[in-house]
């Protein structure tokens, strides 16, 4: 979960501290070992959210529906592509365009380490088993913290806090 709040999130969509190359990539790896696409594409996505939150344009946007706004959008073919427009400040970086272009190559490290420390049990709860759990967690900050939880704020947009995706999330339920 920290690669992808502190690394995907934080880091590469919104810019909230600065690190130095190698540990960029170190965050780019280990964000995409959660099986969730590579940083830029993630970031790119992200920064669309933002910029049209709760809208068509959103694409994990609820109005979609609690499923689609959960996991739909990420398996979902035709939102394989990211706009390099939208994150120019890391697409100028080779090894993260590599990790997006091969966003396999992280989770199927993590899984056949797994695999070498802990045998099966280790592949199966320390690689799949987490990584379903991380995807959901993920996924309720898009799905869940949009129905359950209470606005603090007037937005235009249907977020809502709530402190059990936070604690699931390292802090992203206060939406």
């Amino acid at each position: 979960m920290f690669f992808i709040t502190g690394g995907y999130h934080r880091y590469f969509s919104h810019r909230s501290y600065k690190v130095g190359r190698a540990m960029q990539f170190v965050l780019a790896f280990g964000g995409g070992t959660a099986a969730q696409k590579g940083a830029l594409w993630w970031a790119s996505h992200h920064r669309n959210h933002h910029r049209y939150s709760d809208t068509d344009q959103d694409l994990h946007s609820p109005l979609k529906g609690f499923w689609w706004s959960h996991v739909g959008w990420i398996l979902c073919d035709k939102n394989n592509d990211w706009n390099a427009d939208d994150i120019r400040d890391f697409a100028k970086f080779p090894e993260l365009r590599f990790l997006t272009k091969h966003d396999w190559i992280p989770p199927w490290t993590l899984g056949i380490a797994s695999y070498l420390i802990g045998g099966w049990s280790g592949l199966i709860f320390g690689f799949f088993g987490s990584t379903v759990l991380l995807w959901h967690s993920t996924f309720f900050v898009n799905s869940l913290a949009h129905v359950m939880g209470r606005r603090r704020y007037a937005t235009t947009d249907t977020s809502r806090n709530s402190a059990l995706i936070a604690f699931l999330t390292m802090g992203e339920g206060w939406h």
